[in-house]
């Protein structure tokens, strides 16, 4: 069969933007696309630096543009350094606080601007936006950073964590030239550094973020920020953080809202927006998506969710650019609860909110089926055990194919749940409602045979039916070999009603393949392993240090609050 090679190039240019190629400090230029308003006079900008085609209907800036323009914002659009029009080097990260700087720095000098910056947009497009922070420029007056973060190099080191493989699929598919590539990846190539040569030898080059941030020994820290420059610092503007409780990057987003919530001197500048959306934005009120709802095919919904993406930045920009509206009046938490609606609080979690613990119990029949032990409301006095083999050449599947679209196609998990190498323990069906509201942590007393263990958790919304769909996901890499010691999994945070005759069920593996690196079993680099070696892992319930799930829940009122 040949190899199928597909590529995006660069889309025509919007008759509606002037393209401008702004020089940066060294010389090299980015391709810029300025729009602005029937009759511009001095405007507020709203500045967007994306590495995936300004004109690409992918990120639909072209039909975005009116969204801005019709509200009184010159709207700025820039493929950054090395991808598409742009000229440079192709690499993420490096180069984007310098870039920002320039680019607000030229924004100032326009005849159209009155000299003060916003900037929007998500993912990659929402890094940017910190990089610009962190570059201090005066002009940036609020940002909002949507489903991102700034450090999405922090969970590389497979010594440490447990290292998304779908970032590594990532840069390869984005990073390697400036155009974006399709090829299909062997996950069974070994070692697995090796999965993504063949794709590299028909590009013709290799990608070189790939090699450097995952693949290649590298200083700790992320890139992008010296010593000192970290936005964070540097921070002094209002932000939006805009998060979907479905989405994949979530844990990097809540990391960074929560880190600055932490801090006095920055605590007053956070504002949070969260939806029941994934990375893609497609809503969980669409589940199971149809063809006429599915706005990566359909333009009219496309159109539809345009106005639902910007206007919670254009009012925020209202407030903080143009001076528009009370500041104070803006809420300092919006969020949607999965099947009941919008909420208005003063912080997250919500007033109100409190601890639920749950406890694994009845383990010998935790990997017996789907169902498995149960979850219990209160731990087991006397010391169990449940143990199971961790084979690197029968690692669990994935169930989801594209981990940025969860809801497009949210999967019934029980497949997977019925394997002998799968724990699960299963809740009794709900009488009542009940309301999650923030953090969801896992503890867990394991052990291994090896001399370090993954641990890959996810939380369930178990249906009436029995299908079994995953609300919140988390990872760890356990050092051992040891029993009976806790160690902390986050599967960060979400905001969904658990409906009565639902149940939840804590699910546990040691592998969750092509989405994270597999463990090899040994203590070799699992990027450059090419033998494996099946292990015995052991997970405790009950006893002195009983594994919990502790669950952020609402009661009463406090959850019935629409706004």
């Amino acid at each position: 069969m040949p190899y199928q090679m597909d590529y995006l190039e660069p889309a025509p240019l919007d008759t509606r933007a002037e393209q401008v190629m702004v020089a940066m400090r060294d010389g090299v230029r980015l391709a810029t696309d300025v729009y602005v308003p029937a009759s511009p006079g001095h405007l507020p900008a709203v500045l967007v630096r994306l590495p995936y085609d300004k004109c690409g209907r992918y990120t639909f800036m072209p039909a975005l543009a009116p969204q801005f323009t019709e509200r009184g914002y010159a709207f700025v659009v820039q493929d950054v350094r090395g991808k598409f029009r742009s000229e440079g080097e192709t690499v993420p990260f490096v180069h984007e606080v310098e870039d920002g700087h320039d680019t607000l720095e030229w924004i100032t000098r326009q005849p159209w601007s009155n000299g003060v910056v916003g900037m929007w947009g998500d993912s990659y497009y929402g890094f940017t936006q910190w990089a610009a922070v962190a570059s201090e420029h005066p002009a940036l007056k609020a940002i909002v950073p949507r489903v991102t973060g700034t450090d999405f190099l922090a969970t590389t080191d497979w010594r440490t964590c447990v290292p998304e493989l779908y970032l590594a699929d990532y840069l390869a598919h984005f990073w390697t030239d400036r155009l974006i590539y399709d090829f299909p990846v062997d996950w069974a190539e070994r070692p697995l550094a090796a999965a993504f040569d063949e794709g590299f030898s028909h590009i013709g080059r290799r990608c070189e973020a790939l090699d450097r941030f995952v693949l290649g020994e590298r200083p700790a820290g992320n890139p992008a920020f010296l010593a000192g420059r970290h936005p964070f610092d540097a921070l002094s503007i209002p932000v939006l953080h805009s998060v979907g409780w479905f989405d994949n990057i979530l844990p990097f987003s809540m990391r960074d809202y929560a880190a600055l919530c932490a801090r006095p001197d920055k605590a007053g500048l956070q504002y949070l927006i969260a939806d029941v959306t994934d990375h893609e934005n497609y809503h969980l009120s669409q589940w199971p998506v149809q063809p006429e709802d599915d706005h990566d095919a359909d333009d009219a919904a496309m159109a539809r969710l345009l106005p639902k993406l910007t206007a919670p930045a254009l009012d925020f920009f209202d407030v903080f650019l143009r001076g528009r509206g009370d500041p104070e009046a803006v809420p300092r938490v919006r969020w949607c609860l999965g099947h009941a609606g919008w909420r208005e609080a003063p912080s997250w979690p919500p007033p109100g909110a409190r601890e639920l613990r749950l406890f694994p119990a009845s383990p010998g029949r935790a990997n017996s089926g789907a169902t498995g032990g149960v979850l219990a409301a209160a731990p087991d006095s006397a010391r169990d055990s449940v143990t199971w083999t961790h084979d690197p050449a029968q690692l669990v599947p994935s169930t989801l194919a594209d981990p940025f679209s969860q809801l497009k196609e949210w999967p019934d998990e029980r497949e997977v749940e019925a394997r002998s190498d799968v724990l699960t323990f299963t809740g009794e069906p709900l009488a009542e409602p009940l309301d999650l509201a923030g953090p969801i942590t896992a503890w867990l007393a394991v052990g291994s045979t090896a001399s370090s263990m993954h641990l890959l958790v996810k939380l369930l919304d178990v249906f009436p039916d029995g299908s079994a769909r995953a609300l919140a996901r988390g990872q760890a890499r356990a050092a051992g070999p040891y029993a009976e010691r806790l160690v902390r999994v986050e599967l960060s945070h979400t905001g969904y009603r658990v409906q009565p005759g639902h149940s939840l069920r804590l699910h546990v593996a040691s592998s969750d393949f092509p989405l994270y690196l597999p463990h090899p079993g040994t203590d070799e680099d699992p990027w450059r392993a090419t033998t494996c070696s099946a292990n015995q892992q052991t997970l405790v319930t009950g006893g002195q240090h009983a594994s919990h799930l502790v669950l952020t829940v609402l009661d009463g009122a406090s959850a019935s609050e629409d706004r």
